[in-house]
């Protein structure tokens, strides 16, 4: 996904005149030959990132369409004060756009972990979440969110589903399992652990590539009485909006990610999908749990 975006965000420079992006040091050798070409539109203020979101609202300021890529703790977590005042507080609209997702770089220890990025957008104003599943899903979110108004949050990761998934961010039903079944809907990368876990029951899958704004109106159509989350980051991000979204009718809800327990290793992004539970088989036994108390 990482080097999708660098070659469509390469693309957008030549294209748009006013596209800009801002690195803190990360991808920087990559977009080396961009910034030949646009010297005043690819800015690598170093490992600032804090001012690395300070000079993207000024860029917006002036009329540009900035996007500010780093890892996602460092461009979320660390410049998360930036990101409030300089950005959503001033009205300026950018697009950041991280990589390292939840765990992608667990090797590198927990500086480099950030689960919460989704969690933390989510407490600004209208801003647009993208999660894409696949490397190509990258190049049309990449382009929607420069060219349409308002700020965008794009994630990348390591992890990947088998296939694309193009649509415009409803829910897509890729299988079926008939009105009043159980709906899990997967975001992003997840889906395809998501479809293994649920092998042989009678539950809807659903998926989609952008949590913010969430398909309402998708969610409603398709919720019967069980309603199952599966989201890469931080458990219980979407809770408040499927909750909301449901309030006039029973439901119950399940909702599986990215533990906010501190496990305090190491490890591989597989290690870690194992631990919070989140690879096929562990998905399995948190959805035959919650189904089973639904029987009762």
């Amino acid at each position: 996904m990482r080097e999708t975006f660098i070659d469509t965000m390469t693309d957008l420079l030549a294209e748009d005149p006013r596209t800009a992006v801002v690195l803190a040091d990360i991808s920087a050798a990559a977009f080396g030959p961009a910034a030949q070409r646009h010297p005043d539109r690819v800015l690598n203020v170093g490992i600032r990132e804090q001012l690395l979101v300070g000079v993207a609202g000024g860029l917006a300021l002036t009329g540009l369409r900035p996007v500010a890529h780093s890892y996602a703790p460092f461009l979320v977590e660390r410049a998360y004060e930036q990101i409030k005042l300089d950005l959503d507080h001033q009205g300026a609209e950018a697009v950041l756009v991280s990589v390292g997702a939840s765990y992608d770089r667990a090797a590198a220890g927990r500086t480099h972990l950030g689960p919460a990025d989704v969690a933390l957008i989510d407490t600004l104003t209208d801003w647009t979440v993208h999660v894409p599943g696949h490397r190509d899903e990258v190049p049309a979110l990449l382009r929607a969110a420069v060219a349409a108004d308002g700020s965008a949050y794009l994630r990348l990761s390591t992890q990947s589903n088998d296939m694309a998934r193009g649509n415009d961010g409803s829910l897509q039903v890729v299988r079926d399992a008939g009105p009043g079944a159980p709906l899990l809907v997967a975001v992003g990368p997840l889906l395809d652990q998501a479809l293994a876990a649920v092998a042989g029951l009678p539950v809807t899958v659903a998926y989609t590539h952008r949590p913010r704004p969430f398909d309402i109106a998708g969610l409603r159509a398709l919720a019967g009485t069980e309603v199952i989350l599966v989201e890469p980051y931080l458990s219980g991000t979407s809770a408040r909006v499927v909750g909301a979204a449901l309030a006039d009718r029973p439901h119950r809800l399940l909702t599986l990610g990215v533990s906010r327990t501190e496990l305090r290793r190491y490890g591989s992004p597989e290690d870690h999908t194992r631990w919070h539970g989140l690879d096929a088989a562990g998905l399995r036994r948190s959805i035959d749990a919650f189904l089973a108390r639904a029987l009762v």
